[in-house]
This record gives structure tokens, sequence and C-alpha cells, in this order.
């Protein structure tokens, strides 16, 4: 099952992955439910939801490493469902990096084609050439202890490039990283798909590694597939309150379908919104702090709604303020650019949060 912002941009084209009610059963636990999706030649997409939603699960599906209980798995055109690992078109980088220990950098990344029995040649160009791209010449004789964090998940990128996949799958390879380190591989991870040119599928929990990464994103709950598209859509135009809570920062603020584009808050006060959703559905109102803005109450601009309540605490993040609001049925956050001036409020002050029609998303409750 899938939500908005789904295949449309390969649908005129060979997939790399394609997934066609795929289901996953271990014993009576469902761990993929009849999941359908396209994945692009070329294209870095994320499997992004929480921990036991499915993703791990469909990404070895993908690899070989689980068979599907149901449906058809394609790569490039061809049914790979039932084929074994090493019979797919696929490597795959895992979390924990797997190198062997007593190897050095260059032997660990030429041990899959002296496996495949590659001439011996032919291994000292490849293994130079996925060397190279990984950036870790001059290491080549270091054994894997003497390796940092990031070197060691280079060593892992190069022993799955080296062998020339078509579809380069990455469960969580940032995961034992610190913070720091993590987002400067991001960029590097980018990078490098840039240019190999290779279909990239890329497993995480972690919201800020999908969007920054991904050309597309495919969000999972609980073996569903509930929305895919690109960051901005997701991001803007989240199908339900899963979606919008689990994407980044948000304020949902709990309604009911008036018209098709009215909707009644839970306050009682009826404003402009636009929903699909039948009259009476229960739907939230999805606004993000930064698009949130904060005025004296009789200074809200004409063209704004809004909702009046105390302002609870200012939280100080260097480039940014956060203000939280206190509503008798709700709690608001407003994110603003920390610039001197401006209209700055004390807390237990009574102020209004407002919002242009533009600024929220309703969406499935």
């Amino acid at each position: 099952m899938m939500g908005d912002g789904g295949n449309d941009q390969v649908s005129d084209q060979v997939a790399a992955v394609e997934l066609t009610a795929i289901t996953k059963r271990f014993g009576s636990v469902v761990a993929v439910d009849n999941v359908d999706l396209k994945i692009a030649d070329g294209e870095f997409f994320a499997l992004l939801g929480p921990s036991g939603c499915g993703k791990t699960t469909t990404l070895r599906m993908i690899a070989g490493l689980e068979l599907p209980s149901e449906g058809s798995l394609k790569i490039f055109g061809d049914e790979a469902g039932t084929l074994p690992p090493n019979k797919r078109p696929v490597n795959t980088v895992f979390q924990d990096y797997a190198l062997f220990p007593h190897m050095t950098v260059e032997v660990n990344v030429a041990f899959g084609l002296k496996m495949q029995r590659v001439p011996k040649v032919e291994i000292a160009d490849r293994v130079g050439e996925a060397i190279s791209l990984v950036r870790l010449e001059g290491l080549e004789q270091r054994r894997s202890q003497q390796l940092s964090g990031g070197q060691r998940q280079r060593v892992a990128l190069a022993r799955a490039l080296v062998n020339r996949p078509k579809v380069l799958l990455l469960d969580e390879p940032l995961g034992a990283l610190d913070l720091k380190l993590r987002q400067e591989m991001q960029g590097e991870l980018k990078a490098l798909q840039r240019e190999v040119g290779i279909t990239f599928v890329f497993v995480t929990h972690d919201q800020e590694e999908a969007l920054t990464m991904a050309d597309r994103i495919g969000v999972l709950n609980e073996g569903e597939l509930l929305q895919v598209g690109t960051p901005a859509e997701i991001y803007e135009h989240p199908v339900n309150r899963f979606v919008a809570n689990f994407i980044g920062q948000t304020n949902l603020l709990d309604a009911t379908v008036v018209s098709n584009d009215t909707v009644c808050l839970a306050n009682g006060v009826h404003i402009p919104g636009k929903s699909d959703l039948g009259v009476g559905s229960r739907v939230a109102v999805c606004l993000r702090p930064e698009r949130a803005e904060m005025q004296r109450p009789d200074e809200v601009p004409a063209d704004h709604q809004s909702v009046v309540g105390r302002l609870e605490s200012v939280t100080y993040l260097g480039n940014a303020l956060v203000y939280t609001v206190v509503l008798d049925w709700a709690r608001l956050e407003v994110r603003r650019e920390n610039q001197p001036g401006g209209y700055r409020p004390y807390v237990g002050e009574e102020v209004a949060v407002s919002w242009t029609l533009d600024a929220i998303s309703v969406v499935r409750a």
C-alpha cells in the first residue's frame, strides 16, 4: 500500500528495483505488508521509519537475504524474488561493516573478487579504483583496527563498489559513527553516489539523514509503506499524522472536516483548510514551527489565522530561538531566527501564534 507522491517519475522506464504487492511474514507476524515500490536507475532512495517498521526486512529481500512470502521483486526488469544473493546485481553495506580484522584494507577490498576468481591484474586495477573512489589512498596496508570509524566505513563501501553492483544497499551504515562524523559522511556518501552513478537504497531511522541525502524517501510504519516522495513533498505535504510527526518537528492541531475547504479546530473555531476527506472526518492541521509566526494578539495580520495562548518557555539554539506556547487544548512551537530586534515576548505573556493558508497541511488523523 502506498500514499501520495509515489512512482510517477519512474513509471515510463525500467526500474532499478520494483516491488509489487510484496509481503513478508515471520510466522503470524507481518513484517512487510503488500508494498508496491519503484526505484529509478541512478536514484538515491531512502527507506525511512522507526525500529521494527519493516525497512531492513525490505532491504534484505532486495538483497536476497530474505525471500518474500508473496509478491514480485524485479531488479532491472528481471524477476529476482527467488534468486540467491550471489546471483543478484546488488551489494550490501551493513551497519557493523563486517570487515576482516586480520586483513589489510587492500585485502578486505579485494576479498570478493578473489572469491570470484577474477584475474590478479584485474583485481589490482579494480581495488585501486575503489580505494581511490573512497579516498583511502595511502592506507592500503593498514588493518581495520588501525582505522577510524569513518575510514572503516569507507573500506566497507569500497569492498561493495569493487564488485560493480547495479544497486548498492546500505543498512544504516552511519549508525555507528558519532554525530559530527555522521554529518560529514552524509555529504561524502551523497557525493560518492553522484560520482559512481548507480542506484543507492539506504535504510535509516534518522529523518535528517533521509532529508539530507535522498532524492526520494519511502516512509514505513508497521510494515506499511505510507508515503513516497521527494524530501520537500513529504515534509510540506505529509499524508497523515504519523508521517507529519516523524519527518521533522511539527505542530499538530486536532480538527474535524466541515467542508472540502474548511476545518473546525478542537477549540470550536472554523478555519480554512483543504481536505479531500468526508465531512466529519477527524484530521490534524500540520503547522511546521518555522512556518508559524508570533505576534501580540491585537497585531495579527488580516490574512492570517491565529490561536492565542501563553508563552511557556524560550529555548536558545544558537542561530534560532524556539518559543513554546501553551493553549488550553494544545501546545505549539514557533521557531525564529535569532536576530536582534523584532518582537520578543516574555515568559507568561499572552501571545498569538498565526499562519497563512499556504503554511499548513490538513492530514489524516
